[in-house]
């Protein structure tokens, strides 16, 4: 089996729903990595997590990796909603970096206080172990898994998997254009990605948006697009999108990224990840 990388949410900073946003979808960002052995990753508890959840009680699979980018509320207000942690021998390891919080239980536990929810975070019924990853390089099962600094307010860390001689890089919330503390130079995430399979890449912004969210924590997509071509990757997918930008939108900046990579005669695939997209690498 090779690794497949589904995308329960792409959607940046809240949910949305209307229409316009029927081909990329609405919810936040979660995504799951299904193993050659099949074994479960799932990263960030966006929105997205509750339509996750429910398949992973429908497959009655209770053993899986919870992996956090960071602590904003987008990546995770979906926690509270997963019911797999409502179930009695549900078994989640839970790794991340507590940055700003004391703990990554600490992280996760908030947004359960009252009075912005009504179910405590103790009466959790599902068995979760900590583990902090600043910094470091840990296996999960069979696959390596690698961290870098993300450049985001309150900071973050990004990820590479690296299984069967294939690796999957997620770097979301990164901005490119504004080095935060904690974040690295643009040549570390050139270094980083450098020949990846797959590189999801924050890529929020328009060059006109920038003007007025520079500092935010999020790339223009040209800047993301120019870092995959920088370091080789196969494919390169859009993420983060803006919570203001339609389908249509979404369209015009993959066409022009497409337009950009052909001008740079680069053999790199490029494509914006939508809600349900599934990958397999």
């Amino acid at each position: 089996m090779k690794m497949i990388v589904r995308f329960w949410g792409a959607r940046g900073s809240i949910p949305v729903s209307g229409r316009e946003y029927l081909k990329y979808g609405g919810d936040t960002t979660c995504l799951e990595i299904r193993t050659k052995d099949d074994e479960i990753i799932v990263i960030d508890a966006g929105s997205g997590i509750r339509r996750l959840g429910n398949r992973l009680i429908a497959e009655n699979r209770n053993h899986f990796a919870l992996l956090f980018t960071h602590a904003h509320w987008d990546h995770l207000m979906g926690f509270p909603f997963f019911k797999p942690i409502y179930v009695a021998g549900t078994s989640i390891a839970v790794y991340g970096c507590p940055f700003v919080q004391t703990s990554i239980k600490q992280m996760i536990a908030n947004i359960m206080l009252p009075p912005y929810f009504p179910v405590d975070f103790s009466d959790l019924k599902a068995n979760i172990n900590y583990h902090e990853t600043c910094g470091t390089i840990f296996t999960h099962q069979a696959v390596q898994v690698t961290t870098i600094s993300l450049s985001h307010p309150n900071q973050g860390i990004g990820y590479k998997f690296f299984e069967n001689g294939k690796n999957f890089i997620f770097l979301t919330d990164n901005e490119l254009g504004h080095r935060h503390p904690g974040g690295l130079a643009y040549e570390d995430y050139v270094d980083f990605s450098y020949q990846a399979d797959v590189l999801v890449h924050d890529a929020e912004y328009r060059e006109e948006d920038y003007r007025l969210t520079r500092g935010w924590g999020h790339s223009v997509y040209k800047q993301a697009l120019q870092l995959a071509i920088d370091a080789q990757v196969t494919k390169f997918g859009l993420f983060h999108h803006n919570q203001e930008r339609s389908d249509a939108a979404v369209d015009e900046i993959v066409a022009d990224c497409r337009r950009i990579v052909k001008e740079q005669r680069s053999s790199l695939e490029c494509f914006a990840v939508h809600q349900d997209m599934e990958i397999s690498i």
